[in-house]
């Protein structure tokens, strides 16, 4: 079996496929025109938010059975045309959420401890500690517009790990149960 990398992804994933018996090439980001004559003799294509997998490039596949890509849109990828060609069309839409919701958490660190103001101040030689006094973000109240992955994986690091009280606000309410466990309040958008 055969894979081609056409996108960076961890040298571990790398070595799982390897371990497993799988060819492994790599080529990242190849343009339309060299994938299209690099698929004609793989089985699994993986890829990341680009290249992009046309109609065209599946057309030249012959073997593939299996795009993979390494997070969570598809709009990279002709799904229609190749799932009619019987190929599998995967993804990994828990990949980057807690890394987003980590994210959103050091943001918020970020301003509340005015991190970026003290840095600057500091690399200027100045020492302004009274300007650059921040808030604690235990006990406020964090707003969450969306309460999908992400914002579920936020409520729970904010309310869990800083001790916030957690509001959101999504088209569709979450359980009770998932409410008392992240310590979370539906509200509509307008009381957000």
């Amino acid at each position: 079996m055969k894979a081609l990398i056409a996108a960076p992804i961890h040298k571990d994933a790398v070595k799982l496929l390897e371990d497993a018996g799988i060819q492994v090439v790599y080529r990242e980001y190849p343009s339309e025109k060299e994938l299209s004559e690099l698929v004609t003799d793989i089985d699994i294509l993986l890829v990341r938010s680009k290249p992009l997998v046309t109609a065209e490039v599946i057309s030249k596949a012959e073997k593939l059975k299996i795009i993979a890509r390494a997070g969570v849109g598809l709009d990279n990828i002709d799904v229609k045309v190749a799932e009619a060609k019987g190929i599998k069309v995967i993804n990994t839409p828990e990949a980057p959420t807690r890394s987003v919701a980590e994210l959103a958490i050091g943001l918020m660190l970020a301003v509340a401890r005015k991190i970026a103001y003290s840095d600057r101040k500091m690399r200027e030689g100045r020492w302004v500690k009274k300007e650059a006094e921040g808030v604690e973000l235990k006990g406020k109240t964090l707003g969450i517009i969306g309460f999908g992955r992400i914002g579920r994986e936020v409520a729970a690091i904010a309310s869990k790990g800083l001790g916030m009280k957690i509001l959101y606000y999504d088209v569709y309410r979450a359980s009770p149960e998932v409410e008392k466990e992240l310590g979370a309040t539906y509200v509509d958008l307008e009381t957000l």
